[in-house]
């Protein structure tokens, strides 16, 4: 049987060429303080790698049940989890994969910043690296999308916003993304695209990238203090450190890399097991009363920021903000890619580091306990303001009603009491038309803004009672909006 195995792996090796191949990069030289007692500050990006595999081979077995269709979506994640024998287990296996892998890439990038890695000549591979970070997120964001709940609702809804912000190309950039002007089913397909097909080719290919980068430049060696990096000499130090006292990939750093792989899979299957998967919490109905959405844990510090922030600095946080922060991030290795390594004589990238992790903590901490907008079911069960009403006609209460019973107050002030992602509605009689007022009810704010389309979740009778309710929202000696003289009327309807 061993003679016959060893034919049939020789006749393959013969034709695919596999040990001229792979043997001389497992076997490539590294320095050796990087497989020493050192080497398990190095086994993160390993372990990142690891943990891809297990949503590609997961992610494969959750496509074949799942339905990118916005009437199938959510009934065939409810079928995985409790029909469908170890679905539950699978989509928990996913979800928690890519948490660990988030966790990894950026403990990853934190020890190569830490220990200067990212200098001459390894500026590239930085570059690569922070490359699939930003898909590694992606991929997070667009899998929340798939769960097509209140958050996924919600999240897109953000996303359009920020998306519909960007000068000039905004408008269209949503149109692309969202698949139309609402939020429904073709923006629901589109991140399926992005999440199963565009972002992962995107991944691997900056994944082998990175990976040649690595073999083409060397692992770097732990840092010495005293011991600069100096382009001039650095090539010629290192060919000469690798040949005289390097070993083997495929030796103890193999080993350590194998273990703490090894390592994370199983933490990722207990917490998989002992938890469960993530959502979906509810139906995609953005009039539900106690939606109280909030996006994926790697994203909460910008939810918190924003909530914190005052109105006027939204667009910039928005917008520029993640831009400088990307920025910084290229400019890493560009700005700083020589002197010392070693973490003790560099004091300024350990606070950088401190810094960061603080204000990350405690921004992630405050966007995932603190309420929203600021407490999201907190005024659904507040009565109208009575001066409001008193002279409402009954189809005017009917539209009262609506408006209790849609939540329009956890998003709404009325008389300054209310939610505040949107403006304050008690005079919203003198600002919009009837027209204007069915329109953006039906519609959303043009360009993905926070304000979703309600067109879909009302009747045209219950269009018409919220819409007359909104119009008599003025005080008494003020007229109703008219449209603006030689305007056309908009004809909008729900």
């Amino acid at each position: 049987m061993k003679r016959a195995l060893c034919a049939i792996a020789a006749w393959f090796d013969a034709r695919l060429g596999l040990r001229e191949s792979l043997l001389p990069m497992l076997l490539h030289p590294i320095p050796k303080g990087s497989a020493g007692p050192l080497g398990w500050w190095y086994v993160f990006g390993s372990a990142s790698l690891t943990l891809l595999i297990v949503q590609i081979l997961t992610g494969i077995g959750l496509a074949l049940v799942y339905v990118p269709a916005a009437d199938k979506a959510y009934d065939s994640l409810l079928w995985m989890d409790y029909q469908q024998p170890l679905g539950w287990f699978l989509r928990a296996l996913h979800y928690y994969a890519g948490s660990g892998m988030v966790v990894l890439v950026l403990a990853h990038m934190t020890q190569v910043f830490l220990q200067g890695a990212y200098k001459y000549p390894r500026e590239l591979t930085w570059v690569v690296g922070v490359l699939l970070l930003l898909c590694t997120l992606g991929m997070f964001f667009s899998g929340q999308v798939l769960r097509w709940d209140p958050d996924a609702y919600w999240g897109l809804a953000v996303a359009g916003s920020m998306a519909g912000r960007v000068p000039v190309i905004g408008p269209r950039v949503v149109q692309v993304l969202l698949g139309g002007p609402i939020i429904g089913g073709d923006s629901l397909s589109r991140f399926f695209s992005l999440h199963v097909f565009i972002i992962p080719a995107t991944l691997l290919f900056f994944l082998a990238i990175h990976l040649w980068l690595v073999l083409k430049r060397g692992v770097s060696a732990p840092p010495v203090p005293g011991k600069p990096v100096d382009p001039a000499t650095y090539d010629a130090e290192y060919e000469e450190e690798v040949k005289t006292s390097g070993v083997p990939f495929l030796g103890d750093a193999f080993l350590k890399d194998a273990f703490f792989s090894a390592l994370a899979v199983v933490i990722v299957v207990v917490i998989a097991a002992l938890v469960g998967p993530k959502g979906p919490s509810g139906p995609p109905e953005p009039t539900l009363g106690g939606a109280n959405p909030r996006p994926e844990w790697p994203f909460l510090w910008l939810f918190a920021l924003l909530s914190l922030s005052p109105p006027g600095a939204e667009t910039f946080i928005i917008l520029v903000f993640p831009v400088i922060l990307i920025g910084i991030l290229f400019l890493v290795p560009f700005v700083s890619n020589r002197g010392e390594r070693a973490p003790s004589r560099r004091p300024a990238a350990v606070l950088a580091v401190i810094v960061t992790y603080a204000v990350l903590g405690t921004l992630t901490y405050e966007g995932a306990t603190s309420p929203w907008s600021p407490r999201m079911e907190g005024w659904s069960s507040d009565p109208i303001p009575e001066d409001l009403v008193r002279r409402s006609t009954p189809l005017e209460l009917q539209g009262a009603v609506m408006f209790q019973n849609k939540n329009c107050r956890n998003c709404h002030a009325l008389e300054g009491i209310g939610g505040r992602r949107g403006p304050d509605l008690t005079t919203v009689g003198t600002r919009l038309t009837r027209d204007q007022l069915i329109d953006q009810v039906s519609n959303g704010t043009p360009g993905g803004g926070n304000m979703p389309a309600y067109g879909k979740q009302m009747t045209p009778a219950e269009m018409t009672a919220l819409v007359d309710f909104l119009v008599s929202l003025r005080p008494a000696d003020r007229p109703a909006a008219r449209p603006a003289a030689g305007a056309a009327s908009d004809t909008n309807a729900p």
